[in-house]
C-alpha cells in the first residue's frame, strides 16, 4: 500500500485501469445487470413516467414495440436508451448471444432535473412563472436465465 502511493500518478491510474479490465476478463458473461442513463432531458419527469411505467418488468422485446409504436414523444428517448442498454449488455456478455438471452427491464426510474425558470407575460403588468422541467432517467436490463442461475433460485423440498 505504501508502494503504491510513490508510484506517479500516471501510474496509479493506469494500473487501476488494467485491474478494472482483468476483474472485467475474468468475470466475463457473469457481470450481470446493465446500468444505462440519459440526463436533462427536456421533457417533464411526470410525462416521462408514465412512459417508463408501461416498459417497467417487460422483456426487452416487447418493451421496444411498445415504445416503437407509442405516440408520446418521450417514448423516442426511453428507446434509444433501451437500444443502447442492450448494446452495453451485449459488449458485457460478449459470449452469450442475444437471441439466446432473455433480456428484461429489470429497473426503470425517472427523477427531476434541473428546471429552466422563465417569466411569461400576465395581464395587468404582472408576470407569471413558467417552470420547465427536464428529468433524468435510468435504465437496468438483466438476463432472466442468468438471474436464476446465480443464486437467486427458492427451492422448497417436500
Amino acid at each position: 500500500m505504501e508502494t503504491q502511493h510513490k508510484l506517479k500518478k500516471s501510474v496509479r491510474v493506469r494500473l487501476a485501469k488494467e485491474k478494472v479490465a482483468e476483474h472485467k476478463e475474468a468475470n466475463k458473461g457473469k457481470l450481470g445487470a446493465v446500468k444505462s442513463s440519459l440526463r436533462n432531458l427536456p421533457t417533464p419527469p411526470r410525462k416521462m413516467r408514465m412512459v417508463a411505467d408501461m416498459i417497467r418488468g417487460e422483456r426487452a422485446n416487447v418493451a421496444l414495440n411498445l415504445l416503437r409504436f407509442d405516440g408520446k414523444h418521450a417514448s423516442r428517448d426511453l428507446e434509444k436508451l433501451l437500444m443502447t442498454a442492450i448494446a452495453d449488455w451485449q459488449l458485457q456478455n460478449q459470449d452469450v448471444k442475444i437471441e439466446e438471452a432473455d433480456l428484461f427491464v429489470k429497473e426503470i426510474f425517472v427523477d427531476g432535473g434541473k428546471m429552466l425558470k422563465r417569466l411569461q407575460t400576465a395581464p395587468q403588468g404582472r408576470a407569471h412563472r413558467v417552470r420547465k422541467r427536464s428529468n433524468h432517467v435510468t435504465l437496468v436490463i438483466d438476463d432472466k436465465n442468468a438471474q436464476g442461475a446465480n443464486g437467486s433460485k427458492k427451492e422448497t423440498k417436500k
